[in-house]
C-alpha cells in the first residue's frame, strides 16, 4: 500500500530546513534591529524651531524644548497646535525609520503572508 502525504524518509527536505534557517535567522535580525530603533531618539519641530520634540524609538516622548518666544499666555491654541505638529512630524520620522529596516529586511515584504508561500 502506498504512503500518502509526509516527506520521503520522515525528515524535512533540504530545502525547507534551509528556509527554517533563514527564517530563523530573519526573526533574530528582525529582534536586534527592533531593539537599535527602541534606543534610538527622533526629534522635530515647528514654528520656526520655537517648538521640538523628542521621542524615542519606542514612540514615548522624552523632552519637549520650548524657546521663551513662543509662550503667550494670550495665544495658548498656537502653542498646543506647534506641539501636536512637532510630536507627530517626530511620530512620522520613527514611523518612516521603521518600515526602512523592516523593509531592508524582509526585502519589502509587509504584513502577514505578505508574499510568503504558507
Amino acid at each position: 500500500m502506498a504512503k500518502r502525504g509526509g516527506f520521503p524518509g520522515g525528515g524535512i527536505p533540504g530545502n525547507m530546513n534551509n528556509l527554517m534557517k533563514q527564517a530563523q535567522k530573519m526573526q533574530r535580525q528582525m529582534e536586534e534591529n527592533q531593539k537599535a530603533l527602541e534606543e534610538k531618539e527622533f526629534t522635530a519641530a515647528a514654528g520656526g524651531g520655537v517648538v521640538e520634540v523628542t521621542i524615542s524609538g519606542k514612540k514615548e516622548v522624552t523632552k519637549v524644548s520650548l524657546k521663551e518666544e513662543v509662550v503667550d499666555p494670550d495665544d495658548i491654541e498656537m502653542l498646543e497646535d506647534l506641539i501636536m505638529a512637532a510630536t507627530n512630524e517626530a511620530l512620522r520620522k520613527v514611523e518612516e525609520e521603521t518600515n526602512a529596516v523592516m523593509s531592508k529586511l524582509t526585502g519589502g515584504l509587509t504584513g502577514m503572508g505578505g508574499g510568503f508561500p504558507f
